[in-house]
């Protein structure tokens, strides 16, 4: 090639121009660009050559501004109607003369410019370019529209992000919401961490950043990992440091569909008619209903009468939510799927809509409610002796906290009398189930509560409030399946086989309290559900099947429906097929309910602990998770917590120590202790 040739070059993706300086061995050229920088290319490199005279280095600038203005894309448009009905290719040359009526060097190269620079008009085809077909075309169009809104998009996105890490309020657009959710999903994955034992950087290998949040990421300069995403919606203020990620990991629906909303409206507003024209009117009792003060969908009550022969009559009045519900309606449906309320320390996750929850299905004090009333008289063993089950008219008359029924029982109040007699009854019950076999392994339960950036942990105390409550509900859960066991009505019986528990003299072995009672507890088989009776060996029961908490439980709920369409005499809803069908799906929810309910549980738990690393605690030596490696189970006594722990000493179960938090991060569920040994001078780590 000639010396000063001027030619096209590319360094990336810009465009350059230069002059034809000298050879560089036999197959390449050193090329001068304006700047006076000399490169080295292949001929194949050069991917255009300016002919008709030669130019100095110093003439690119001079040249360039002779073509600047012929670089106007739209009049390619023009070119191209010309062109594509004949379909015949074109040279810049011959583009050049038809574009501006003259082929000088300048004019050629601003055609080969705009033809090389288009994605629409032309396509090139060897040294030429063929103009694309009017569909072709349109698609084109299309598509760069869709790519500049994309790009657009993008900047408008990084915009707001910008805004929101400056803390600023927000509002996110719908382009935004379909990142966000991708980011939400892959973060969400950290939950895994604890539900399949991975590491974080396991975690990252096992699951690839999906194209969107890599995209997102990228544009961020930040990893790509489920724990950078993590970072960057709590960064944002999308989510909160303390996010639910079992929650959002599970398949429980948090919010209800509006379609559901829609029919929980009109069913509180078009007093749908009530099945149950029979309803026994119940409204001269005196109705207590007892829960934690928190609590606010009440769905149990509790009554005493005096009967003429003597004899006196327990009711046990259940909230009836099946009045305002059709077997397979949309209500009935949503519930199914949900399987029961989450409770979580941050709050619930209702069953059903709040509207009728809170309201028309729960037994609200001094309104006249309709429930499902099993009256009950036991013998003096406090074994059932009679019992009927009524659709019914009640009107709470108090509402109670366990803290206000152990006042009453611990005072004596004459006024109320009634709860006297039910917790007399309560008693003479348990003692009559622990002659049948019952089970009692009493452990300290956490309860633990967050407000706002608060966490409280209480222990739920055994009172006899409590177990007032709690024998009640087991004996109307006994009678409710006893009926439904002598009329042969398929209902979700929950049974417990025989456990096998360590010989006594292996039990006396091991120190009396809270190491014996967690020996007996693993030994306790999982209860299991039948759509026949089936033994209830923790409780001492022949029979027994949950009826209390039918706004709660959806178990309960299949019980209520199955019974008050036999008490109607009507076609039972759910064939023994189609129950037991039922009931394997609910099972399979409430047991990914139970999981995130304790995952969530032992989160708030480290984050409490992680927040106190000054704090000394008193715990006990539980049982051996990994006697070879020291991993033990120990219980924080003062808050009902059962934690693993790591030691590097001998130590005996049931041996008191003092502990202290080491390290504690509940986003990876870890928790370290350090033991407190007084004599030595300074503290022993012991960690896990």
């Amino acid at each position: 090639m000639e010396k000063g040739t001027l030619v096209e070059f590319r360094l990336g993706s810009d465009r350059r121009l230069g002059v034809v300086d000298r050879p560089d061995g036999k197959s390449r050229l050193f090329v001068v660009d304006e700047r006076g920088q000399s490169h080295s290319f292949a001929p194949r490199q050069i991917t255009y050559t300016v002919t008709g005279q030669t130019y100095k280095p110093s003439q690119i600038p001079e040249f360039l501004e002779e073509v600047k203005p012929y670089l106007d894309p739209s009049s390619l448009e023009v070119a191209w109607e010309l062109l594509v009905e004949g379909g015949e290719t074109v040279t810049p040359s011959e583009m050049a003369i038809l574009l501006f009526s003259e082929s000088e060097a300048a004019h050629c190269y601003a055609a080969y410019h705009l033809l090389s620079d288009d994605k629409i008009y032309f396509k090139q085809k060897g040294d030429a370019y063929e103009p694309r077909t009017a569909a072709q075309v349109a698609e084109r169009k299309h598509q760069l529209e869709v790519e500049a809104q994309k790009a657009k998009g993008q900047q408008e996105f990084l915009t707001r992000v910008e805004h929101a890490l400056k803390g600023e309020a927000i509002e996110w657009q719908r382009y935004d919401r379909h990142r966000l959710e991708a980011l939400e999903k892959y973060a969400a994955l950290i939950a895994d961490t604890v539900r399949v034992g991975l590491n974080y950087d396991s975690l990252a290998r096992a699951y690839p950043p999906p194209a969107l949040v890599l995209e997102t990421m990228n544009m961020l300069g930040r990893p790509a990992t489920p724990q950078g995403a993590f970072q960057l919606l709590v960064d944002l203020g999308y989510w909160s440091p303390h996010e639910n990620l079992f929650l959002r990991r599970s398949s429980i629906p948090v919010q209800f569909a509006s379609k559901v909303l829609e029919v929980s409206q009109q069913r509180l507003e078009s007093h749908m008619p009530d099945r149950d024209v029979n309803r026994l009117d119940l409204t001269h009792l005196k109705v207590y209903t007892i829960d934690d003060e928190s609590t606010t969908e009440i769905d149990d009550g509790l009554s005493w009468e005096s009967l003429v022969d003597g004899r006196e009559r327990l009711w046990v009045h259940i909230a009836d939510p099946t009045r305002w519900l059709i077997p397979e309606d949309e209500l009935d449906l949503e519930a199914r799927k949900r399987g029961s309320t989450v409770y979580l320390p941050t709050g619930m996750v209702p069953m059903f809509p709040e509207v009728l929850a809170t309201g028309p299905m729960s037994l609200v004090q001094g309104q006249v409610c309709c429930a499902l009333s099993f009256g009950i008289i036991l013998d003096d063993t406090g074994a059932v002796e009679d019992y009927s089950i009524h659709p019914s008219f009640i009107k709470p008359t108090y509402r109670l906290t366990y803290e206000d029924v152990d006042e009453v029982l611990d005072l004596g109040v004459e006024a109320e009398s009634e709860i006297t007699a039910i917790a007399n009854w309560a008693r003479r019950r348990k003692a009559w189930r622990y002659a049948q076999g019952a089970i009692s392994i009493n452990m300290p339960e956490a309860m633990i509560k967050v407000k706002g950036d608060n966490i409280s942990i209480d222990i739920l105390q055994d009172s006899t409030s409590r177990q007032l409550v709690a024998e009640m509900m087991i004996v109307a859960g006994e009678v409710a399946a006893r009926y439904g066991q002598k009329y042969n009505i398929p209902l979700p019986f929950r049974g417990q086989p025989q456990p096998e528990l360590p010989p006594e003299q292996e039990l006396l072995q091991l120190p009396a309290g809270f190491v014996r009672a967690c020996a007996m507890r693993r030994c306790m088989p999982k209860s299991e559900m039948s759509i026949t009776p089936v033994r209830h060996a923790g409780l001492g029961l022949d029979t027994y099947t949950q009826a209390t908490s039918p706004i709660r439980r959806y178990s309960d709920l299949l019980t209520h429906f199955q019974l008050k369409a036999h008490l109607r005499g009507e076609v039972l809803p759910f064939s023994a097929e189609q129950l037991k069908e039922v009931m394997m799906t609910v099972s399979s929810i409430t047991q990914e309910v139970t999981m995130v309910e304790r995952q969530t549980n032992r989160y708030w738990a480290l984050e409490y602990l992680r927040r106190q690393p000054d704090e000394i605690w008193e715990a006990t030596v539980l049982m051996w998770l990994r006697e070879d490696s020291g991993l033990a189970l120990i219980l924080l006594e003062d808050l009902g917590l059962q934690l693993p722990m790591l030691f590097k000493r001998s130590v005996n179960l049931g041996e008191q120590i003092l502990v202290k938090v080491f390290h504690a991060d509940p986003l990876k569920d870890v928790i370290q202790f350090q033991e407190i040994v007084y004599q030595e001078a300074q503290p022993t780590a012991n960690s896990m």
